[in-house]
């Protein structure tokens, strides 16, 4: 699927979009927005912010999140979740992340965070989720601990700019 409206952020409004970033995903993108090229776009009727040309973050439901490309390719850090190799099938096809194929989760995590859904073998990202669970409580238990909002193979994943 390709972008259908794109424009370039002015620069008074990068400082913005920093403040946004560091208050809603408690990451310091300053030194790195500086003096780059940041566009806003809209895609699929959300708004997703690109930077040198890589979908950094988009907006769900009023909350902003890193997009898969941008954890692997600006190092963006997010609390992690590692998943067994029994469960990657099932979250590459959008699957929320069940307990019992967890098998190390930060213990920082608390309900409603945003992490980053991670395979066990090579530590590979395969999904953005939000925590339902905290992390002391996600491994040894039972039922849904990490709803899947952005997966690998999605829309935005799949993404040509």
């Amino acid at each position: 699927m390709k972008i259908k409206t794109r424009h370039k952020i002015k620069k008074s409004k990068v400082k913005h979009l920093i403040e946004e970033i560091k208050t809603s995903l408690n990451i310091d993108m300053t030194t790195f927005l500086k003096d780059k090229n940041i566009e806003i776009a809209e895609f699929d009727g959300q708004m997703l912010i690109i930077i040198n040309r890589t979908p950094a973050f988009f907006l769900v439901d009023k909350r902003l999140l890193p997009t898969l490309k941008s954890i692997a390719h600006l190092d963006i850090k997010q609390p992690k979740v590692v998943v067994d190799s029994g469960a990657v099938s099932f979250i590459v096809n959008g699957a929320n992340v069940m307990a019992p194929g967890i098998i190390e989760a930060d213990e920082s995590i608390q309900t409603g965070d945003i992490v980053v859904i991670t395979e066990e073998r090579y530590g590979k990202p395969l999904a953005i989720g939000e925590a339902l669970k905290d992390g002391t409580d996600m491994v040894n238990s039972q039922g849904r601990a990490v709803k899947s909002i952005h997966h690998v193979g999605d829309k935005i994943w799949k993404l040509e700019l």
